[in-house]
Order: C-alpha cells, then structure tokens, then sequence
C-alpha cells in the first residue's frame, strides 16, 4: 500500500488472487487494529533517537454516509452531526522540534459513538470523571506516545493538542492533562480555551496576560481556511509572556489533582487585520520555562506547525488518498484500511515538507532502488530523471541528487508541476498524482532489469 501510494485495493492489487488476498486481510478478525497500530509505532520508535519531538495529536471523522445502503449493520456509528455514520480516528503525529519535519505515527485512537448518542446534557457530561469522557483521548495519547518515544530514546517530548480550530471547541486545555502528563521529559503546549482563575491573583488569565508589557512583534503566514471565512497573509502579531499559577477546577478533587500548577503563558494577537477578518489570537499555555521573547517565539513556531496534522487529514480524505471513498462494507475493516493509510499519508507530507530542503537524505521516504530509478540508470539503458528537465537553468533540478528535495522535485514534474520556481509549489494532489506515475515506471524499470517476476 505505502509503494503504491493508493488505499484502492483495486489499484495495489497486480492481479485478482492479490485482491482477493487484501480483501481477505482488512476483513480478518485476526488482524487488529492494535496490531496495526503498533506496526505504526515501531517505525516511529526508530526515527526519534535523541531528539527534541512535537507530539501533535488531532481528532477527525470518517463520513461514510454515502455507503450507508451497503455498509454491514455491525460497528456502525454516527459522527459529529448525531446523524451521518461513520467514526472517529485520533492520531498522534511526532515531527522533528528542529524543523518541523513528520517523522512518523506514535499511536493511533478509533471509536464509534453509539447510533443513538445521547448529548452532554443528556448524559451529564461535566460531573462524569475525564477517564469516562471521550476528551480522555488527550490524556491517553500522551500516555502511549511517551510509552512509544521513551523506547526510542527521545531527548525531549513536547505534547501539543488543539482538538478543533475554527468555532468548535478546543477541549485538549484540560487541567488533567497539565497536572498529570508532564514530567522532567515530556512538556505539554496547548491552546487555551477557557479564561481560567490564577492562584494568588486576583484577576483572571486573559485579562493578566493582556496586561503583561509587549515582548516584541514579529509576523507569521496565516493559510487559507474556507471553513471559517480566513484569506491567506501575512499577519503582524505583539506577543506577551507570564509565568502563571492555574488554580485547581473546584469540580477535580484534591485527592486527586494538586491545588495549582505552575505554566508559562504566551500570547500572540495580530495587529490591524485585514478588513472583515477576525485578528489571530492566541494564548497558549506551556510547562516550558518561557523566559524570554526568543523562546516565545520558539513556542509559537511550535504550536504553527500543529498545522501539519491537519495536512494529515487532508491527506487521507478527498484531497489526497480519499479514503471515505472505499468500497469496503464492514466498520472494522475499513478502520483496518485507515490505520494503513496513515503511514501513506505521512510519506506524502515529508515530500512536501521536504520539496524546498536540500539537507534532508532521499532515504527518508525512497528505498535505494526507487532512487536509482529516479537517477541515471545506464543497466536500464537510459536516463529517467534528466528527461523532465528543460534546456534552461530554470527547468533543471535544482537540487543535490539523492535528497529528498531531488526526489521530490522530479515526483512533482511527473504529477504535472511545471518545475518553475516561482509556480505555486506542489501540493497534495500533484504529489499523489506524481507517486502513481512513479511506481508504474519503477515497476517497468525492475522488469527490464530482471528485479521483478511478474505473476499471471
């Protein structure tokens, strides 16, 4: 699945027996997710080694309503709207604190809400205890990832939650969460979404921070967002900082959860926005020791790249791999099919991550083979990769050959990129449309030198 890039078993089957076989596989009861899911840890267990990682954990749905006719009754759920079917998939995406770079999936959570899921109200959500609530899944991710990471020696783990953007809440600001997750290896960065009491002051958070002297300016890229309205620019922000003490919730007892914790505060608030826009506001709240107007800012990088996680989802629904599209009948196999695609979708965002960086090795998303493929191949009797090159300095790669920027740039030409730099870069599409085309001339290419028996 992840050589050919496509979650279609019709796509990665060479023949009927393999399609039969992938059908069979994603339908056994045998195969669970958990085993998959470990799968999935393991490769990030590996890429991890000494370094400072950010845990991004995001929760999105799986809409299945248009094969509700052919879906089997059984594990069938509804989703955000109580009236679509489908389920829940919370992942947790680990990306380098150096660069941003995804280096893999250190745990994965699926459920389905019952198909007559009572509201809040209904079930008394605010008095039930946080391991009865589904905002558990914080708490659970950050529990797991630091299982994962540990056993590949991560020097530091920085756990960064904002479960909805836009108007929907962001229910990762837990007092759990700052009071349990923390310790001298693992650091929490979440948005916070409540104006919460401070202990020893009188005033509030919001209003404390607000009143804290200016740090200094600097200015961010804001993308696009249809959902909410938002058009891309570059945005100017002031930034605050404070060390805070967050009073203890009077609903979480005392036997449990201490009576403060001790966080540093950060906020960003952008200056004169666009006409019609709402400003970029954000308070976020850390156990790092913020000090300083560079580690703010380090701290506001960090929480931008939340971002990559929704490029994630991007990636695995209708912009990339389309997997709400499958023709799978039953829940449990197609939660199976998910869990897979994930690991498509990471190698589809460190290409893009890596388009633009010529320090990245082309090993970190293509085997040895699938390089020599894309380099200059005399067995083959021909040269693949100077053939999407033009006779100018502009329509050549710019790039050190055997780098991920190298790869990427030819990954792209083959999906349609024009190869000018100053053309919008590739994205998503153009990168899955690249990869299909690539695995079928790699394909030809094993062929012609004898590296592949091709079965009937």
């Amino acid at each position: 699945m992840g050589k050919h890039q496509s979650v279609s078993v019709r796509q990665i089957s060479r023949n009927r027996a393999e399609q039969v076989a992938y059908y069979r596989f994603l339908e056994n009861e045998n195969v669970t997710v958990g085993e998959l899911i470990r799968s999935l840890s393991d490769h990030c267990i590996l890429q991890v080694e000494r370094k400072h990682v950010l845990a991004i954990s995001d929760t999105s749905e799986i809409n299945l309503q248009s094969h509700v006719g052919r879906l089997k009754a059984e594990g069938v759920g509804v989703v955000g709207n109580n009236t679509d079917v489908g389920f829940y998939i919370h992942p947790t995406l680990i990306l380098d604190a150096e660069n941003g770079f995804p280096l893999g999936i250190s745990t994965v959570q699926l459920w389905t809400r019952d198909i007559n899921h009572a509201d809040k109200h209904e079930r008394k959500y605010q008095k039930l205890p946080i391991f009865e609530k589904e905002s558990y899944k914080w708490l659970r991710s950050a529990t797991d990832t630091q299982q994962c990471l540990s056993a590949g020696d991560a020097k530091v783990v920085t756990h960064i939650a904002d479960a909805y953007g836009g108007l929907r809440l962001r229910e990762s600001d837990l007092y759990e969460e700052f009071a349990t997750v923390p310790n001298k290896n693992n650091h929490v960065l979440v948005r916070a979404r409540q104006d919460r009491r401070l202990a020893g002051q009188t005033q509030s958070l919001y209003t404390y921070l607000n009143q804290q002297p200016s740090e200094g300016t600097y200015t961010v890229d804001v993308p696009a967002d249809s959902r909410i309205g938002r058009t891309a620019r570059e945005a100017l922000l002031i930034v605050r900082r404070a060390m805070v003490k967050i009073q203890r919730p009077d609903k979480l007892g005392a036997l449990d959860y201490p009576a403060s914790v001790t966080l540093y505060a950060v906020e960003a608030v952008e200056v004169n926005p666009p006409k019609g826009q709402e400003p970029i506001h954000w308070r976020l709240l850390t156990t790092h020791q913020v000090v300083c107007f560079e580690l703010a800012l380090c701290v506001i990088r960090w929480y931008t790249w939340r971002w990559r996680i929704e490029q994630l989802f991007a990636t695995l629904k209708t912009a990339g791999l389309n997997i709400e599209a499958t023709q799978l009948e039953s829940i449990a196999a197609i939660q199976r099919l998910t869990v897979l695609a994930l690991s498509v979708a990471v190698r589809i965002l460190q290409l893009i991550q890596g388009r633009d960086n010529p320090n990245l090795p082309a090993t970190v998303a293509f085997s040895d083979e699938q390089q020599q493929c894309l380099s200059t191949m005399p067995a083959a009797g021909y040269a693949y990769a100077p053939t999407l090159e033009g006779k100018t300095r502009l329509q050549q790669n710019p790039y050190p050959p055997q780098t991920l920027a190298w790869a990427t740039w030819i990954i792209a030409r083959l999906g349609g990129w024009s190869g000018y730099r100053s053309q919008k870069p590739p994205g998503i599409t153009t990168l899955i449309r690249g990869l299909y085309q690539f695995e079928s001339t790699f394909l030809g290419w094993k062929l012609a030198l004898g590296l592949l028996v091709c079965t009937p």
